[in-house]
């Protein structure tokens, strides 16, 4: 079972290639699946990584540009079609319910599929899930259209309880539970046990930040402080600093020094115009900045520790 993983569908720009498919990313957290962005072909990237459409059951859309939601509109028919689930929620910002509730009602009109809807207001930071080992956060980019980023955390997890000791001094489930909580509890014998005394320090907590398209911005690094690991956009190198303001982009040395001001330990890169042959030039651009650097390929699973 993976605990938190990201799946990488896609990781180009505007449109499909030979090279890369448009954005979209699967987090598989204990088994669940919630779904990043959701670009042209994203259903055939899904189906060829295994994943199962039965699990699915988040969709966040980060903007309304063709290559971050395109896919949208088939992943949700082949879903209805086969009945793989039936509910989803979608988050998307507010002014693109409309328009995809136009669409599924055309396509999904006699479909089981439940879809919800909740929207997003343009600029605005939230909790958009709240549940009982994560939370998903929005937070506002900075693109040419409003655009907002997501924040994946997981929550504090539970110490380790010594089963042996735990055993042997015949503890109630009800202890256990308090012990593995941090709480001291009295035992039977009227004596007074710690957590420190029969349990170790819990797995610490990882967190993701997706940053789909903006300019680097300090205040995006502001809104990601303390994450583990960053996925930036790199939609270009810094020699084209220029061509990236003006379209409302990064390069990999900008999104490096993002995820560095944020105190990311993981730069994941994406994003990348279809200009490049190859990506080794934006990776070696962001590692003169931090050292922990992934180039995003598309079929990519990569485990958050």
């Amino acid at each position: 079972m993976a605990k938190f993983q990201i799946n990488i569908l896609g990781c180009g720009s505007a449109t499909p290639s030979a090279r890369h498919m448009p954005s979209c990313q699967v987090i598989d957290f204990r088994d669940r699946l919630m779904m990043i962005d959701c670009g042209e072909g994203a259903q055939m990237q899904f189906r060829r990584m295994s994943l199962k459409f039965s699990r699915l059951s988040h969709i966040f859309i980060s903007h309304l540009h063709g290559d971050h939601l395109f896919g949208l509109p088939g992943l949700l028919s082949t879903m209805a079609l086969h009945d793989a689930v039936s509910r989803i929620t979608i988050h998307i910002l507010e002014e693109g319910v409309p328009l995809l509730r136009s669409w599924l009602d055309t396509f999904l009109r006699d479909s089981g599929l439940e879809v919800i809807y909740d929207p997003i207001v343009a600029g605005e930071s939230r909790v958009l899930l709240d549940e009982k080992a994560l939370t998903v956060e929005c937070f506002p980019l900075y693109h040419r259209v409003p655009c907002t980023g997501f924040i994946f955390r997981e929550k504090e997890k539970s110490r380790h309880l010594d089963g042996e000791m735990a055993a042997f001094l015949n503890l109630t489930p009800t202890q256990r539970v308090a012990l593995k909580a941090g709480r001291s509890i009295t035992h039977e014998s009227g004596r007074i046990y710690t957590p420190e005394m029969l349990t170790t320090p819990p797995d610490p907590a990882v967190s993701y930040a997706y940053c789909s398209d903006t300019l680097a911005d300090n205040r995006v690094a502001d809104a990601i402080a303390g994450v583990d690991t960053v996925y930036h956009e790199a939609t270009y190198d810094d020699s084209l600093r220029a061509l990236a303001m003006q379209r409302g982009h990064s390069t990999a040395l900008q999104a490096a020094r993002i995820a560095r001001r944020a105190g990311a330990r993981q730069l994941i890169l994406g994003h990348f115009s279809k200009r490049y042959e190859s990506e080794d030039v934006l990776l070696e651009e962001a590692r003169t900045v931090m050292d922990n650097v992934i180039i995003a390929r598309e079929g990519m699973k990569i485990d958050l520790l």
